[in-house]
């Protein structure tokens, strides 16, 4: 049923059987335009490696590695993105489509003119799974794309679902006790599984050191980069933004300021939590409504 609703959203209906391929070339594509957002610095990033990729929307049926005239690119259909997005309703959908085209270029995938097959698209999909847990993704956020555009059968040029799912599965857990090993030095990280489970008194997995910055007071936040507004109880008449980078950001007449940052917990009722060095302990439930750690009401999502 997922699978039907999605192709009718689309009107597509080659969308799931050719999903992910790897290309070699970009004769094919036309009207490419830089990306608005260069996701390519997140994911690698988290891998430690320099960026050797160029993000371009372009006219394709999804997303695709390709190497252009000695270049490496990432090739995106924008709605399919954003349909992807909407189907699984989680933003992580992308992000674990582009992060596998990366794993294509990385493990050497796009230098073979044979397409793609099985192997390789295991190895693309363990990357991603790796990658998404090391951007704070729960491992049902990075199976969520392929669980819906997989086929059940392995085909000439894909795996099966399952196989596909445990492969993102293995990279998902390989980057799990790489936290956990780094946390047992430091004694102060936790599982996702953990936050929901520990809320009365919360701990923050490998705090992350916001910086904010002073700008320009007529910069303001393009509206293209805004998921929802963030209000709060006791500051109606402040603006607080939850962007694309799943970073809160306070508007203020010095500009804008990065307070907290978006995570994951392993509750469904409490799905959310903000990492932040300026705000208490504060949990987001699946309704959208902000709590504290009392479970008090102190804002809303809109």
């Amino acid at each position: 049923m997922k699978k039907l609703a999605f192709m009718v959203a689309l009107v597509v209906a080659p969308l799931l059987a050719s999903a992910l391929p790897v290309a070699t070339t970009a004769d094919a594509y036309e009207a490419i335009r830089p990306a608005p957002r260069d996701i390519i610095d997140e994911i690698i990033e988290v891998v430690g490696l320099k960026p050797r990729f160029e993000l371009r929307a372009a006219n394709i049926e999804n997303a695709a590695a390709v190497v252009y005239n000695g270049k490496r690119y990432i090739l995106y259909n924008e709605q399919f993105l954003n349909s992807i997005n909407n189907a699984v309703r989680t933003d992580w959908a992308g992000v674990s489509i582009l992060a596998h085209e990366i794993g294509h270029h990385l493990n050497g995938h796009t230098l073979s003119r044979t397409g793609s097959n099985p192997a390789d698209e295991l190895e693309a999909d363990e990357f991603s799974g790796f990658v998404l847990r090391k951007m704070g993704a729960s491992l049902e956020d990075a199976q969520a794309a392929i669980k819906l555009l997989s086929e059940e059968r392995t085909s000439s040029t894909h795996p099966g679902r399952s196989y596909r799912l445990a492969a993102i599965s293995k990279g998902w857990s390989s980057a799990d006790e790489q936290i956990v090993a780094s946390a047992g030095q430091t004694g102060n990280a936790l599982r996702p599984s953990q936050v929901a489970s520990r809320a009365a008194k919360p701990e923050v997995s490998e705090p992350v050191a916001v910086q904010t910055q002073r700008t320009d007071s007529r910069q303001v936040l393009d509206s293209k980069y805004i998921l929802r507004k963030v209000n709060f109880s006791a500051a109606p008449n402040e603006q607080f933004f939850l962007t694309t980078r799943m970073h809160l950001v306070h508007v203020t007449k010095d500009g804008l300021k990065v307070i907290g940052k978006l995570a994951r917990t392993n509750s469904r009722e409490v799905p959310f939590y903000f990492e932040s060095d300026y705000l208490n302990a504060l949990f987001i439930t699946d309704k959208g409504v902000l709590i504290n750690k009392n479970g008090q009401r102190v804002g809303y999502l809109s």
